[in-house]
């Protein structure tokens, strides 16, 4: 087992960490938020009184922050500190230049790293069933595995620097966009007299089917683990799905794509979260579709 350093405690990295605690780890932790350190503390992470501290002694480094300003400036405070041979992980989800340059931070004071974002939600860190899309050398991806699998379930390979963000911002430009799809659908099918179950019972086994349907179904009932269940608290909230989603776009402009798509859910989830929803469940973006207002 290995010593950890991880910066960045917050609703995705806090569970994380503390499946890296449950595996057997020993694992020290940084966030600027009380409430974060509290919690840390309480699941047995040993707290550090600064990101440089933390990182002393670390065979790996993972960081969980909001956006790639944020990683580059961390990881250009700690890399000085970090020890000979170790193994700097980012499971943030932040645009692909930023992800490269991090890589770079790394290379020139000879560390191996990895661009590693996740999918999953917070259900998916707490159960330690994540998808990580990793972005590296194969070095540096072997040295890296036994960590990420205490906190996911598939691991992927994805290519060399960048690449984990790469695959991050294309899935979740589909999840956006088959949501999008998919409550409309739902919409519909109330307007023409069609039962819920029905339509899932239809959908749910033809070429229809999505994870939006069968896993996430955006109205009460089909799916009883869905946050349609639950008022639609989240489970992954409207602004990092506008997050990631303008990811996708400004990756796809930095290379002349064409994600008319893409750009068509940008543009929905622009409008659902100006109007207040930032923090509600992005499969509540239904109820602005059934009627243009909020439902929930």
């Amino acid at each position: 087992m290995g010593a950890v350093a991880f910066i960045g405690l917050g609703n995705m990295g806090l569970p994380m960490a503390l499946n890296l605690v449950r595996a057997g780890h020993q694992v020290t932790g940084f966030d600027l938020s009380p409430a974060a350190k509290q919690a840390a503390s309480d699941g047995g992470i040993v707290l550090a009184g600064s990101a440089v501290d933390c990182v002393r002694g670390a065979d790996v480094v993972i960081t969980m922050l909001p956006a790639g300003k944020h990683v580059l400036a961390v990881w250009e405070e700690i890399i000085g500190a970090a020890k000979p041979g170790a193994l700097l992980i980012d499971s943030s989800t932040i645009d692909v230049d930023s992800a490269r340059a991090a890589h770079a931070l790394a290379e020139a004071k000879g560390l191996r790293s990895l661009d590693a974002p996740v999918s999953g939600g917070t259900g998916g860190a707490s159960a330690g069933t994540l998808t990580f899309m990793c972005g590296g050398s194969a070095e540096a991806f072997a040295a890296g595995r036994n960590y990420l699998e205490a906190m996911g379930k598939r691991i992927v390979h994805c290519g060399g620097a960048g690449a984990g963000q790469a695959a991050k911002v294309c899935n979740n430009m589909i999840l956006g966009a088959t949501m999008v799809a998919t409550c409309e659908a739902f919409v519909l099918a109330e307007k023409l007299g069609l039962d819920h179950q029905a339509l899932f019972d239809v959908v749910s086994t033809s070429s229809g089917q999505s994870w939006s349907t069968t896993s996430y179904c955006p109205v009460p009932g089909p799916v009883p683990t869905s946050p349609a269940n639950n008022g639609y608290k989240p489970g992954f909230a409207a602004a990092l799905m506008l997050k990631d989603l303008l990811l996708s776009q400004e990756a796809a402009a930095s290379i002349g794509a064409v994600t008319p798509m893409g750009a068509a859910a940008t543009g929905l989830y622009q409008r659902f979260v100006a109007e207040g929803s930032g923090e509600v469940d992005f499969s509540g973006i239904i109820g602005f579709l059934r009627e243009g207002t909020l439902d929930h």
